[in-house]
């Protein structure tokens, strides 16, 4: 059983509490081991994430949530728990929110009851396409354009990275309209995944799998009443989703780290070696001195940028910022730490830290790789 004594913190109130108990019950009971088909899987946890009313957490109660806001310290509570028991399932429920939350924040009143009770039921897969070829940490560089042409704007580009790619049944698209230069210039979008001109170029294996893809946008004409909120002011919307979901993926990572010490300890209190158990040893003990401090240190920094913008409705541009690099980079050592201690039973494919060893990475580098937080923390701390 993982530690859960930072519920006692006071960044919760009792109904985050008890959100984390029940989540866990059910999680013990419904996630069971998937097969290869990484689609049908994937699949499988939003129907049966949005049955359970786990979805609604993703989106406001006045279009099918379970808050009348969306509540960060619930997301990251629940990212934290999911991603503890399986990746794939952290990763499904993130998406719902990830790749609704632009309608979430900018969409009309027709676009979300459209789109987000069917995204909180898990009748309906979301993603988010920001990322190009050309185009990751710097979106001011996306070259995808939308040219308003009568009641319709023209989409043609390219966009990779796509989290549900080939899966999902709507993307929150952003595309440059041209009103100004950089990122003053691009606008945001939903495309219905079946929309003439809309493409899946390519699916993408990676070493955790997940659905992803590169979109091809060929002549792809989407009705102007699907733009989100004002022209030229997509670059914005991105922005405000990003500082939403980011924490929730240190909060992954946490999870995912919390995961990677559990097997540790157990495995260290189970190994015997030269007449002991390899937990009696001095250096395994400072092993796991070090992966306990790191992953504390991690969930202060995460729930005090989650409680910030709760609670104190603060800009947490520059907290979540530090949350995310440090929860994410400490993982990763947490995680490798576990291998190691597991030896050479820790590179055995399917084992839970193998596993983890290849969750883990991605979350280095999406939604803002190590090196851009860094400059993130650096801007907001010299203002």
């Amino acid at each position: 059983m993982s530690d859960k004594s930072y519920l006692d913190w006071p960044f919760f109130e009792d109904a985050h509490r008890t959100l984390e108990r029940e989540l866990e019950v059910w999680a013990s009971k419904h996630i069971t081991p998937h097969g290869t088909d990484t689609d049908a899987a994937c699949r499988t946890l939003v129907r049966d994430l949005g049955r359970a009313g786990w979805l609604k957490y993703c989106v406001p109660a006045a279009y099918g949530g379970a808050l009348e806001q969306i509540d960060l310290r619930s997301l990251c509570i629940l990212r934290e728990t999911l991603g503890r028991h399986d990746g794939l399932a952290d990763f499904s429920f993130a998406m719902q929110g990830l790749g609704s939350g632009a309608i979430s924040i900018a969409g009309n009143e027709a676009q979300k009851r459209r789109y987000l009770p069917r995204v909180a039921a898990g009748e309906a897969i979301a993603a988010f396409a920001l990322s190009e070829p050309d185009s990751g940490s710097d979106v001011a560089a996306m070259a995808t354009s939308a040219r308003l042409e009568g009641d319709e704007y023209v989409l043609e580009g390219e966009k990779t990275w796509i989290s549900n790619g080939g899966i999902a049944d709507f993307y929150c698209v952003f595309a440059r309209t041209g009103e100004a230069p950089g990122a003053r210039g691009i606008s945001a979008f939903v495309v219905d995944a079946d929309t003439p001109g809309l493409e899946i170029a390519k699916r993408i294996d990676v070493i955790a799998p997940h659905p992803l893809a590169t979109l091809a946008f060929r002549n792809c004409r989407v009705p102007a009443a699907q733009r989100l909120g004002d022209p030229a002011g997509g670059f914005k919307v991105a922005m405000q989703t990003l500082d939403i979901f980011r924490a929730s993926v240190a909060a992954a990572a946490i999870g995912f780290a919390r995961r990677a010490l559990d097997e540790a300890m157990a495995r260290a209190k189970s190994r015997k070696m030269f007449g002991q158990v390899l937990a009696d040893f001095q250096l395994t003990q400072a092993a796991i001195a070090d992966m306990a401090t790191g992953i504390d240190s991690s969930a202060l920094l995460t729930y005090r940028a989650a409680w910030l913008r709760d609670v104190k409705r603060a800009k947490t541009t520059r907290e979540t910022a530090m949350a995310k690099m440090v929860a994410t980079e400490t993982s990763q050592q947490v995680i490798d730490r576990a291998v190691q201690i597991f030896g050479g039973l820790g590179v055995v494919s399917g084992q839970p830290v193998e596993k983890l060893y290849r969750e883990i990475r991605s979350l280095r580098i999406y939604e803002g790789a190590t090196e851009v937080q860094k400059l993130i923390i650096a801007r907001e701390t010299l203002k």
